[in-house]
């Protein structure tokens, strides 16, 4: 029996054994394999789904809108990191939420799991509870602090970070107000539970640091 011929149930079966570093090598062994891949509700990838993410995450209403297990173990493995946060945040067990601990006089943040040189990406963002005195969504370098003292801006506040305030609407980078956000009459004033959509192009030019980054909100 070649590689090719292994009935599906038993590719599943070893399938999910694997971490996903082998799956993807697996994928490109031959057609049929990456056939069983492709199902992103198979076995395969629930059990991968089970294995990462909490019981409550994945049966829960926070990823309900998910339509199959491979995009909500994506979605994990997109989202907060725990050992890249401010020390005065934690990341909930369902490893999806974000807690600010109540510290007066700081200002705290955290990153993703992943980053990202190129490409199109897109982050759906729940902000419950009050804003405070600042409240700033957006993206940051790997170089960006996620902690400093006082209530300021900490995305945008320098060349490794752009940022949009959700206190008075506006975006931030280097220090520098780049505009309002968004830019009409009677902007709406956020308060608390808001769903936010954050959009964003990134166009790399050569082997270079250069980038063209264009932030939709």
């Amino acid at each position: 029996m070649t590689a090719a011929n292994i009935p599906v149930p038993v590719l599943e079966r070893i399938f999910s054994y694997l971490d996903l570093a082998e799956l993807l090598c697996c994928s490109l062994v031959c057609k049929g394999w990456y056939d069983c891949l492709y199902d992103e509700n198979s076995p395969v990838w629930k059990v991968q789904c089970l294995r990462k993410l909490a019981k409550d995450a994945v049966n829960g209403k926070l990823l309900q809108h998910l339509p199959s297990y491979k995009s909500r173990l994506r979605s994990f493995h997109h989202a907060f990191n725990p050992n890249d946060c401010s020390r005065n945040i934690y990341i909930r067990p369902n490893g999806f939420t974000l807690h600010r601990n109540p510290v007066a006089q700081s200002t705290d943040g955290a990153r993703g799991k992943k980053g990202f040189n190129e490409g199109r990406h897109a982050w759906e963002v729940w902000w419950e509870g009050p804003l405070g005195t600042v409240a700033v969504v957006g993206i940051a370098t790997r170089h960006a602090s996620m902690q400093c003292q006082g209530y300021v801006a900490l995305l945008g506040n320098n060349d490794q970070s752009w940022g949009w305030n959700l206190v008075d609407n506006l975006l931030i980078h280097n220090g520098d107000h780049q505009g309002n956000f968004p830019n009409c009459n009677n902007a709406p004033k956020y308060e608390v539970s808001i769903l936010l959509h954050q959009y964003i192009i990134i166009q790399s030019r050569g082997v270079g640091r250069e980038v063209d980054l264009t932030i939709i909100c």
